[in-house]
């Protein structure tokens, strides 16, 4: 049922949408409908089915018209909540990109235990034995008034980033510990930000390391997590309460998950290359992407971080890791032992030197990108999901929509389905291209 155009608007919804083809529900109507001699009509039924052929993108564009119906009666500033269980991953992508597409902007995402499962869950044992929650809102008139009057600019980036985190919890706790907050993770703010731009049909006015360079400098940050200023003491008193900080759980899938475990193992410990490689292929086990290309070592240390060689004083955050060792304490960085120790480890680079870096990286990344686009055969067989990335970010920014169509061709239908950022600019791109036709 729709709500006409002008009338009151409302201040919540709740939604538990159909789980892609877990369930057939018009079909489960049929004999009660052969009784009465009434049938549904099926074509508009939410649901992936092949007899009818319905695929996944025939169900995200059916998921897309209502939530922009949710998104049309709901009133800005408020929430909805959106039940939802699919194990597929390519599913689950659908709804965060329709929610996205719509406006809508994802807050938190969290498990429901509903202590008694359903019969599919009970029953099932391919089916995902709790359901998740979905919490997304409808930002507020004002930063939508804004951004209309300035358009895609630097401080309409930051505009964003304010509101969304006035959105987000600041302390969530399970059984008596802190947990990590996963939206306030700068990467993950950062998607965010970008998916906001994309529906909006603007260019991302940052890079990612202009972006998290930015966001250290503007808000606070604690276990990892970004807070507004005046959220910071309520966090702050928590963590005091807290026997240990709360953890953040890396899990390496692809290259750029590949990339956030090295940063985030080299910052709590600089290391040499023999140091980090079997400690990094432990992470290189069954959760790689099928199509994902698998990237070297020492490729990957060589394109997203700095190696000291020995020369010069010892970086800072090597002498810090360092000094933590007694017998290394107090030295200065031009300390030949500490030089000694020091030579060899790859560090994170700061944050001047990581957009120099990643302004050469995404240079690469074209480069190769360029590869993909002259590939003359059926399909990709294998490729890195970085380098379509950042050419479909590169594609969208100069408005060559055609381009990221034919490239999404030439890769497997599923690894699109799968990969959320891909499947964002992909969907987009084909809206606009039809909007233009």
């Amino acid at each position: 049922m729709q709500l006409k155009q002008g009338c009151l608007q409302i201040d919540y919804i709740f939604t538990d949408p159909p789980f892609g083809e877990n369930i057939y529900y018009s079909d489960l109507n049929f004999l009660v409908e052969s009784w009465h001699g009434v049938k549904t009509d099926s074509d508009p039924e939410a649901i992936v089915d092949r007899v009818r052929e319905k695929g996944i993108p025939e169900y995200q564009h059916l998921m897309y018209s209502c939530f922009a119906e949710y998104y049309r009666v709901l009133k800005p500033g408020r929430w909805m909540t959106v039940v939802f269980s699919n194990s597929k991953a390519a599913v689950w992508n659908t709804i965060q990109v329709a929610l996205q597409q719509t406006g809508f902007v994802v807050a938190e995402v969290t498990a429901l235990d509903k202590k008694q499962g359903s019969f599919q869950q009970v029953m099932s044992p391919n089916t995902v034995k709790q359901d998740l929650v979905i919490s997304v809102y409808k930002p507020n008139g004002g930063l939508e008034d804004r951004f209309k009057k300035h358009g895609a600019t630097v401080d309409s980036a930051w505009d964003f980033v304010q509101t969304h985190l006035r959105n987000l919890s600041v302390v969530k706790t399970r059984g008596g510990e802190l947990e990590f907050i996963v939206e306030r993770d700068p990467r993950r703010i950062f998607d965010r930000m970008v998916a906001w731009f994309v529906r909006h049909d603007a260019p991302v006015p940052l890079s990612n390391d202009e972006f998290l360079s930015g966001l250290r400098s503007r808000f606070p940050e604690r276990d990892g997590m970004v807070f507004l200023p005046d959220q910071v003491a309520e966090y702050d008193k928590k963590r005091a309460q807290a026997a240990q900080a709360p953890q953040m759980e890396l899990f390496v899938s692809d290259e750029r998950s590949a990339i956030d475990w090295l940063a985030d193992f080299l910052k709590r410990r600089p290391s040499t290359y023999q140091d980090i490689h079997p400690e990094f292929t432990t992470q290189l086990g069954a959760g790689w992407k099928k199509h994902e290309t698998k990237p070297e070592l020492m490729a990957l240390l060589e394109n997203n971080f700095l190696n000291y060689d020995g020369n010069g004083d010892v970086p800072s955050q090597i002498h810090s890791y360092l000094s933590t060792n007694h017998k290394l304490r107090g030295l200065e960085k031009n300390d030949p032992e500490l030089v000694a120790k020091a030579k060899d480890r790859w560090y994170v680079p700061d944050p001047n030197k990581a957009q120099d870096l990643e302004k050469k990286r995404e240079k690469a990344l074209l480069k190769e990108f360029q590869t993909y686009l002259a590939f003359t055969g059926r399909r990709l067989k294998e490729f890195r999901l970085e380098v379509l990335r950042a050419g479909f970010k590169d594609a969208w920014t100069n408005k060559d929509y055609t381009i990221i169509l034919k490239i999404a061709e030439k890769i497997p239908e599923v690894a699109l389905q799968e990969d959320e950022k891909l499947l964002q600019w992909y969907d987009n791109a084909l809206t606009r291209t039809e909007a233009d036709a």
